[in-house]
């Protein structure tokens, strides 16, 4: 049986990495050894061969068989194992045993870069940090990569002056390309690669709280023209925001190809590259700014009050640069990790919600539209994050979705997301709770005992909207958003920008300053199990509390059960609008509390997995500190938690605390 070219050479090198470490255990001489011994020991004199049997039962005896045999690793097919592994135990037994690590499998048809990052130095934020002892919980760096629809992250480290990073990725450059997907790609080909490596450095305190310290694009090909395949950089990040132009630390990363190029570049042709693509890029970005420029002006000679409406064109993304917005929205498909429209509203709805930081008072909002690996890593951001987020996961199924940019009471400015139906419906979705909102234009010039639909939504104003192909400047008497008429067909009420405009500077791949899109990824909560761990938290939590207070705590299982179809219905309500299952609960709570007895229940949701954070909220409801403080004869507490997990190890948490006593009049 012939084996194929690159299957041998595989064969051959086990063999060779084998024979190295036998080598190295000196297995040779140490049976050259036995043998010896064996002779003078065992070979009677007038017996002249010593038998394969003896010998083998000599090395057995002397622990070498064991020791080589230890040495050899053998590889089963990952599929087979699968197949007969045991069933997953029940839910609430986990697994203790350390996770086996999988050895990657390398194409050798393919081309790869091997990405190291050595270590990092100069975090002088953290100069003063002490050594974290064994065992302590401490503040850690984590690192976020994408490269072309390829997602990695980096072990967490301790935050540190020095942190040490030593972690390698191993990024396919051929991935999810049209075309030449079987081929192996050249040098050449390989320079006219444009996508970065995108780097986001996260901090996470002892809280779990996440920080946003740097964003960074990596140039990755200028491992092309060094010697031997190999390049390494010393990579400056600078802070994101306000402290965009001051360095937070510098990282030591190594770049090699996988397989090595036969032939390297010189560094004058990759050079001569990058300015040409720079240029290109300045070029297109200069001439959009000049239209931007010119259709502003005719926007503002249409009512001189235009100036005050939000028309937004341009937006600073996490690194202070000023990017057009319809790049921060792109049709985005979540694979099967969401399999509809509201639950993609959901999802953005469970991700935090946190406004840029500003330093210093004056209650400014500070500017800062993330990139989307930035605010997927920090599982947080402003309101435009998840507007940005909910347009391009509504586009991504085949909605015509936009991004609306207004104000909502108080004159706050706020973003959400529009949907247009194929019958005219308008659909207002609030990316920050999952709401949807149906519009009902009032005509101003209908008779005063005409009557008017009442609006439910908070929005006020309404300055512009856009997605990833087309912009809009209301260009209506009004900007409230209760008289606007969405006809965008009708150049009188909003006024477009060239879509040939906005699609050489926002298309994918259209220049080189605009990101490519990351991929979304599965959770890795074990919802069962979180919510276990979270449950008995809130119990000790609970139980501690009323012993303050000097009372006993005896606690229901079953009716900490019986909560939990409340949990479910709770959830399905918020994702899909219906509300289903409250018959049956109600019915089983009636049969769980005895006559004379009185039943509360207190539910409360949370987009976080802290108990103690949860517990301290619950305290400052009346009626949840009514329940956990009960007094009376035969009390019984009762908590049920219930997580819900989405991508990017987004979670729902509903927690409902409840007590039943008996009343005593």
């Amino acid at each position: 049986m012939s084996l194929p070219p690159e299957k041998a050479s595989e064969l051959k090198q086990i063999i060779h990495q084998q024979l190295l470490k036998f080598f190295q255990m000196d297995v040779h001489g140490r049976i050259r050894e036995v043998l010896a011994e064996t002779v003078r020991e065992e070979l009677a004199p007038e017996q002249q061969q010593l038998s394969t049997e003896d010998l083998i039962r000599a090395l057995r005896q002397r622990g070498i068989i064991d020791d080589v045999m230890k040495e050899l690793k053998f590889v089963t097919d990952v599929n087979e194992t699968e197949r007969t592994l045991a069933p997953k135990p029940s839910t609430h037994f986990v697994d203790r045993e350390p996770p086996v690590l999988k050895k990657t499998n390398i194409d050798p048809t393919r081309r790869y870069l091997y990405l190291q990052v050595l270590g990092g130095k100069a975090f002088l934020e953290h100069l003063q940090e002490p050594e974290p002892l064994p065992g302590q919980i401490c503040s850690t760096f984590t690192l976020c990569l994408h490269f072309r629809n390829q997602r990695f992250r980096s072990k967490p480290v301790p935050c540190a002056c020095e942190p040490d990073f030593q972690d390698g990725f191993l990024l396919e450059i051929h991935k999810d390309s049209l075309g030449d997907g079987s081929k192996m790609v050249d040098a050449t080909t390989m320079l006219s690669i444009c996508d970065p490596v995108h780097m986001v450095l996260i901090k996470t305190d002892t809280f779990g709280e996440t920080t946003l310290v740097a964003s960074y694009f990596l140039e990755w090909r200028s491992v092309l023209a060094a010697e031997n395949g190999i390049a390494s950089v010393a990579v400056e990040l600078l802070g994101v925001g306000t402290e965009s132009k001051v360095s937070v630390g510098v990282l030591s990363i190594r770049l090699e190809m996988y397989p090595q190029l036969s032939k390297t570049l010189s560094s004058e042709i990759t050079s001569t590259q990058f300015t040409l693509e720079r240029q290109k890029t300045a070029e297109k970005e200069r001439l959009f700014l000049v239209y931007a420029k010119q259709w502003w002006r005719e926007y503002l000679q249409i009512r001189p009050t235009h100036n005050a409406r939000l028309v937004k064109i341009f937006a600073q993304d996490e690194n202070g640069v000023n990017r057009p917005v319809c790049s921060y929205v792109r049709p985005l498909r979540a694979g099967r990790l969401l399999d509809a429209p509201r639950q993609a509203a959901r999802f953005v709805s469970v991700l935090g919600y946190e406004r840029a930081p500003v330093i210093g008072g004056g209650g400014g909002k500070q500017e800062q539209w993330c990139t989307l690996l930035a605010f997927l890593c920090r599982n947080k951001g402003d309101c435009e994050d998840h507007a940005n987020l909910l347009c391009s996961l509504l586009l991504g199924f085949g909605l015509e979705a936009f991004v609306c940019v207004g104000t909502k009471a108080k004159g706050v400015p706020h973003t959400w997301v529009m949907t247009c139906g194929s019958d005219g419906t308008i659909t207002f979705w609030e990316s920050l709770t999952g709401h949807r909102y149906v519009h009902r234009p009032i005509n101003p010039d209908d008779p005063p005992l005409v009557e008017q639909p009442k609006p439910l939504y908070p929005y006020r104003t309404i300055g512009c909207i856009f997605n990833h192909e087309k912009f809009f400047g209301n260009c209506q008497p009004s900007d409230a958003v209760e008289v606007c008429v969405f006809d965008l067909h009708d150049e009188s009420k909003w006024k477009p920008m060239s879509g040939e405009a906005i699609k050489s500077v926002c298309a994918p791949g259209a220049t080189s300053s605009v990101p490519p899109f990351p991929p979304l990824c599965a959770s890795t909560i074990d919802a069962a199990v979180t919510s276990n761990e979270i449950e008995v938290q809130l119990r000790i939590l609970v139980s501690e509390h009323r012993k303050d207070l000097g009372l006993s705590t005896v606690w229901d299982d079953q009716l900490s059960y019986l909560l939990s179809p409340a949990l479910a219905a709770y959830e399905l309500e918020r994702t899909t609008g219906v509300c289903a299952g409250n018959e049956e609960f109600q019915d089983a709570v009636r049969r769980a509390v005895p006559d004379g007895h009185t039943f509360k229940g207190f539910p409360i949701h949370f987009v976080h997995r802290n108990a103690r954070r949860a517990f301290a909220t619950c305290l400052r409801s009346p009626f949840c500190e009514e329940i956990i403080c009960c007094r009376g004869d035969q009390v019984r507490l009762a908590v049920r938690v219930r997580v819900f997990a989405y991508p990017e190890s987004a979670c729902a948490v509903w927690i409902m605390f409840a007590c039943k006593y008996r009343s005593v009049l």
